[in-house]
């Protein structure tokens, strides 16, 4: 555990055969909730919640997972961490900052009521029948980090750029 995580709240996790089991420490850098047509797909429902964090907070305290490349929108592709088992999806993550970031399936926490979404994107393509609450921002697309991050996250992504610059 990193010294800045010290002391931090955790949260567990895990996957419904329970062979996989981790903890969160401390809190995400940010919730989505993604509406997109991939995350529908993927997910075979109408939206994912996913909570950013920086791997190196991400602890595995049983089993291992599989890594599966799956295509994305972008074209990058991402990399699914599932229980080699139940092959319930654990986590993801993305090119840019690789590894180094992880978008945890909030859902495969043991109390995914304590990570509400920060804000809701791609809603251009959320299904219809799904209402969003008005307190929540949300945008048609994706959105810049610095006008909906709090500061404390900036400066945790800013110290993760600075270790792991993105890859193209």
């Amino acid at each position: 555990m990193s010294e800045a995580s010290a002391g931090a709240a955790c949260h567990d996790g895990g996957c419904t055969c329970r062979y996989v089991r981790y903890r969160m420490i401390g809190e995400p850098l940010f919730v989505h909730c993604c509406h997109c047509r991939w995350c529908q797909r993927e997910t075979g429902s109408a939206f994912v919640l996913n909570a950013l964090i920086e791997a190196d907070r991400v602890q595995l305290l049983e089993g291992d997972v599989v890594i599966v490349d799956t295509p994305s929108n972008s074209g990058k592709g991402q990399r699914i961490s599932r229980c080699p088992k139940c092959h319930i999806a654990l986590w993801s993550s993305y090119y840019g900052l690789g590894d180094a970031l992880r978008f945890v399936r909030v859902g495969s926490l043991d109390d995914p009521h304590s990570q509400p979404p920060d804000i809701h994107i791609f809603t251009a393509s959320k299904q219809p029948w799904v209402s969003l609450p008005a307190d929540v921002p949300a945008v048609s697309e994706y959105y810049r980090s610095a006008e909906h991050w709090p500061a404390e996250s900036l400066e945790r992504r800013a110290a993760l750029l600075a270790k792991f610059p993105p890859s193209r």
